[in-house]
């Protein structure tokens, strides 16, 4: 055996001996002492969760045997009739109030977001009625009215209250059976989310509840806030959201049922939303209503979510109920236990954001960089601003060689029109030609397709961000011009109505637009390099891209988000300037690529002349 082999030997055992030490003596302790970190963890965590679900328990006997003392009570006195009461309760978050009748909440305040309008704290529950609240209950399906009786009250503690009642019903048999229906809030300090216990009892003989395969029905506020306007506010929303497993549903709110089970569901505005997730989803029925009727002139946007029939004596079901912003910072929290009150695991209500599906990526990219910048310069309308600047110049390159490839195609357009003039009998051999052009000089058709794909991209992503990032509500860029990215920009308003203008201005005169289209007109103007060689219909489409669509753009934007077009105004500003540069080097490369294709045409002359 010789030396190095010997050699080669001794350093493998080394390496081994060294390896195993390693492992034994740091690794594998540290990887057991993470396993023991994360049983201990998850061990409080179900003790925590124990915790809650023994204090429901108990906190739903107790109202229980409140409301039967109280009905018994109230049957030996000379009044019966419960009369109708508010209560309410606040957290750091919201300020919300009751009513015994129904049990049902009929205000509910977002005390961290003011509502532009009213001065005060964002109502969540809108456009309540004498017959139609929110977390109303009805026996039965999703066409049963809502249970209008007042019920018997508990106040557990500041954050907890509960609402009783003694019901009857006749079942199959004829029979008169009383049961008892129970419902709990609770809420947390510094949280957007409250629970939602149910209770239904029919006693130790009772047969649980079914009508019809349907215990109950629980729905959602009639509307949820801000309130608006649909013909001023055209960019607000209310859409219906699901999840079930990775599959997302949300489509625009209308009348009607979807039929798909779920693990939430709810109502999501623009910057708001309210989802419900039931903690044992397989006892829900997967049909689900959506409602826009509405007691008022103000359509509803309403969820109605059936519980399947009850066969047990006494059952208790639970919901965990978000209310609050659509907020990719506060939604995600409850994929965490360790971030949220309640001890929520991959609830996955940031699943509820309003993002372009494929391009989610890009965009919690760009939030993430804006938010970097924010952290810095702290003005919204100056993140967007760099945010764009460096865009631009990660693009610039693609925008040059794309710029480049037009010109080397419209350098080619003669020797393709003789190659097309020539085979016009033949396309095959046309195709074939062509290629050998494209082949010979250098030319790859698809190369302009990359930054175009690119840019339309970051278009697209961006305007979904910039149209909907929660951060920009209420957000200020210069005072007195833009005092809100969320909304169109003003410098001067007016009260008188003025037919036409009013319906289209909402009675602003507004900056941002007529700065935005003039860049536009400007930016089409610099762009048309080689335009004047176009033939007639070619040059017609070119002139109405140029001062058509940003004249058409300026009525379609007039009254969009002020943090969208000034998106655009700085991307249009900052692609003039990069187009002049462009187009100083298109002027020097000129020459170069059009003298070799006329040196090439002359060639081809004097050899026929020859």
């Amino acid at each position: 055996m010789d030396k190095n082999t010997v050699l080669a030997l001794v350093l493998s055992a080394l390496v081994l001996v060294v390896s195993i030490f390693v492992e034994t003596n740091f690794i594998i302790p540290r990887q057991r002492a993470k396993m023991e970190l994360q049983a201990a963890e998850q061990m409080v965590a179900e003790q925590q969760k124990q915790e809650e679900r023994d204090k429901v328990q108990i906190s739903a006997a107790s109202i229980l045997k409140y409301s039967e003392n109280e009905t018994s009570e109230s049957e030996n006195s000379a009044e019966t009739v419960i009369p109708e009461q508010t209560y309410t309760i606040s957290t750091e978050k919201v300020k919300v109030v009751f009513t015994n009748k129904g049990g049902d909440i009929i205000s509910y305040q977002l005390l961290d977001h003011l509502d532009k309008e009213t001065g005060v704290g964002v109502e969540m529950v809108d456009n309540v009625t004498q017959t139609n609240r929110a977390f109303s209950l009805a026996f039965g399906d999703t066409g049963a009215s809502a249970i209008n009786d007042t019920f018997n009250v508990k106040i557990i503690d500041d954050y907890t209250i509960g609402f009783s009642r003694i019901f009857e019903r006749v079942n199959d048999l004829g029979v008169t059976e009383k049961f008892v229906l129970g419902k709990l809030y609770t809420f947390k300090p510094d949280d957007y989310v409250f629970r939602l216990d149910i209770t239904i009892s029919t006693g130790e003989n009772g047969n649980g509840l079914n009508i019809g395969g349907a215990s109950y029905t629980l729905r959602t506020a009639p509307q949820i806030g801000p309130h608006y306007d649909p013909k001023k506010n055209r960019y607000e929303v209310r859409q219906y959201v699901a999840l079930n497993g990775n599959s997302r549903t949300k489509k625009g709110f209308s009348n009607r049922y979807y039929n798909k089970p779920y693990d939430w569901a709810g109502v999501a505005g623009k910057y708001f939303t309210m989802l419900v997730k039931p903690a044992a989803p397989m006892f829900m029925s997967p049909m689900v209503k959506c409602s826009l009727e509405s007691g008022t002139a103000y359509q509803n946007a309403q969820v109605f979510l059936t519980r399947n029939a009850i066969e047990a004596n006494s059952v208790t079901d639970t919901y965990y109920i978000y209310v609050g912003p659509r907020s990719e910072s506060e939604l995600i929290k409850y994929n965490s236990n360790e971030k949220n009150a309640w001890g929520l695991v991959n609830a996955k209500f940031n699943q509820a954001l309003q993002t372009s599906g494929f391009l989610s990526l890009v965009e919690v990219a760009f939030k993430w960089s804006l938010e970097q910048i924010y952290k810095v310069v702290h003005n919204w309308g100056v993140a967007i601003i760099i945010l764009t600047i460096i865009l631009k110049i990660i693009l610039f390159p693609l925008n040059k060689k794309s710029a480049m490839g037009t010109l080397k195609m419209q350098a080619l357009q003669p020797q393709i029109q003789e190659i097309q003039t020539k085979y016009k009998d033949n396309p095959q051999k046309m195709q074939e030609e062509t290629a050998k052009l494209y082949k010979k000089v250098g030319f790859n058709p698809a190369s302009g397709c990359l930054p175009m794909v690119l840019q339309m991209i970051v278009l697209f992503a961006m305007y979904n961000v910039f149209n909907n990032h929660f951060e920009f509500r209420g957000a200020g860029f210069i005072h007195g011009w833009i005092d809100d990215l969320s909304v169109g920009d003003g410098i001067w308003t007016w009260n008188r109505n003025i037919p036409f203008i009013s319906s289209f201005t909402q009675n602003t005169l507004r900056l941002l637009p007529f700065i935005y289209t003039i860049s536009q007109l400007l930016n089409g103007k610099i762009t048309q390099y080689g335009g004047a060689n176009l033939g007639g219909s070619q040059q017609s489409q070119m002139m109405f891209m140029m001062y058509g669509m940003p004249l058409l753009f300026f009525f379609m934007f007039y009254n969009v988000p002020s943090g969208l077009l000034l998106y655009w105004t700085v991307s249009n500003i900052l692609q003039i300037g990069q187009q002049l540069i462009i187009n100083k080097i298109i002027a020097g490369k000129k020459a170069e690529i059009v003298m070799p294709q006329k040196s090439t045409r002359n060639a081809k002359k004097h050899r026929k002349a020859r």
